[in-house]
């Protein structure tokens, strides 16, 4: 409990995740204790936690607390739910820590990742994504290297995933590979793009133009001309050299004003 009792003061975390609760009872795991605590002192105070994983679970009269639906690892919605939710994954798809034999082939690569971030976003998810230190702590190289390609892609595209809310459409109808966020605060829809059309032309069928529609490339100033078609919008994306290119995987495009923001 103390531990608990550190992170929850010091690092006030939005989601407090236990598990283990199949092991044994509630009373064994202190789980009552600690929810009484965190009810009375912390919710009292306006701490942003809002959801105890599973040990909230387990005690019915905190039951109401879990706002937050717990989902089995690697989950893939594909459709939007009426409540929050959580896809939870590692990044080596046979185990939660650290393996010391895993090969390669046996880690998702960035391209996975970020494939996975957008259809979770889109369909109103969070996305928890772990790896496993070694015994003292140590990022393994793999790891380190998925991290940071994430964190550069989030540099240019953030934008279409923090303070993002599910979009009426969370997938294109009419070209596959598209997933759609919507601005909290703006006017603003984003297209995310998993991979490039070969012929440079992007088709969307969700999107309903208006004379004030504008039409952007997150991390690039290269102006994007699109026209009204009979399906939709037809995006000329801009030709970009691999040097010059935003990101090297999913790109983003910000449509601002369209008809059917909501």
């Amino acid at each position: 409990m103390p531990e608990l009792y550190e992170l929850v003061t010091k690092y006030r975390p939005e989601v407090v995740w236990s598990d283990g609760d199949w092991e044994a009872s509630p009373e064994y795991w202190n789980s009552t204790e600690f929810l009484a605590w965190l009810y009375n002192e912390r919710l009292s105070e306006g701490c942003n936690i809002c959801e105890v994983e599973r040990a909230a679970k387990q005690v019915a009269c905190c039951q109401e607390m879990c706002e937050l639906e717990w989902i089995a690892h690697h989950f893939i919605a594909g459709k939007l739910f009426p409540h929050k939710w959580e896809n939870c994954m590692t990044i080596d798809k046979k185990s939660w820590g650290y393996r010391r034999n895993a090969v390669l082939s046996e880690y998702y690569t960035i391209e996975d990742l970020i494939n996975t971030l957008a259809e979770t976003i889109s369909c109103g998810g969070n996305l928890l994504m772990n790896i496993g230190p070694t015994h003292d702590g140590m990022i393994a190289p793999v790891y380190e290297d998925r991290l940071r390609n994430m964190g550069k892609w989030l540099q240019v595209n953030g934008e279409a995933i923090y303070a993002t809310k599910p979009w009426i459409y969370q997938k294109d109808t009419v070209s596959a590979g598209i997933w759609y966020t919507a601005s909290k605060k703006t006017k603003a829809v984003y297209a995310i793009m998993l991979k490039w059309p070969e012929d440079n032309m992007l088709k969307l069928g969700a999107p309903q133009t208006s004379d004030y529609t504008r039409v952007l490339m997150l991390g690039s100033q290269i102006p994007v001309k699109w026209y009204r078609s009979t399906r939709g919008i037809a995006i000329d994306l801009p030709i970009f050299t691999p040097a010059s290119m935003p990101c090297q995987w999913a790109w983003v495009i910000k449509m601002i004003n369209l008809v059917n923001m909501q």
